[in-house]
């Protein structure tokens, strides 16, 4: 993870120790770049999506892809506000992200679902790494942040796995 230090122009005062605000700053500008491809892919699933529970999911990839954009600023101003450079391009986002894209023709309605748990289960994982660093560092705003995403994310893995279930 490259991050580079902001320009003497966009340096951010903190009390914050640097070793930390950088380590913070890189972990969170990961979960940016898996926020951005993770939104790409709900909403791809959600144009592609086909079936007899067309509607539903259609509707439920809709909410979730919202929530995940709803995250991406707040998290890049986190690491503004520590002090270092966030994502700057979509090549930025391709080198850092964890989330796998999926440019599959087609991917069948439940495959599509259960691809998204994965990977919500990871960016939650991801996440509860981050907060962990952000004790370490006693940056209780970032993780302040991140506990709410936390608690979102685990949501959006239970409404799919829940999606997913098959009825005995």
């Amino acid at each position: 993870m490259n991050t580079i230090k902001s320009v003497d122009a966009l340096d951010t005062p903190s009390d914050l120790q640097e070793k930390a605000r950088k380590q913070v700053s890189e972990s969170v500008n990961s979960l940016v770049a898996d926020a951005f491809a993770l939104y790409i892919k709900t909403k791809n699933f959600h144009w592609h999506m086909s079936g007899p529970h067309f509607r539903d999911y259609h509707l439920l990839l809709d909410e979730h892809a919202a929530q995940i954009l709803a995250t991406i600023d707040p998290l890049a101003e986190r690491v503004r506000k520590l002090g270092y450079d966030t994502i700057r391009s979509v090549g930025h986002i391709a080198q850092l992200q964890g989330v796998k894209d999926n440019d599959e023709d087609f991917v069948p309605a439940q495959s599509m679902l259960k691809e998204l748990i994965d990977e919500n289960k990871k960016m939650a994982k991801k996440m509860r790494e981050t907060h962990s660093q952000c004790d370490d560092a006693k940056d209780v705003a970032t993780a302040s942040l991140l506990e709410e995403y936390i608690d979102d994310t685990e949501r959006r893995t239970w409404f799919l796995f829940e999606t997913t279930r098959t009825e005995k």
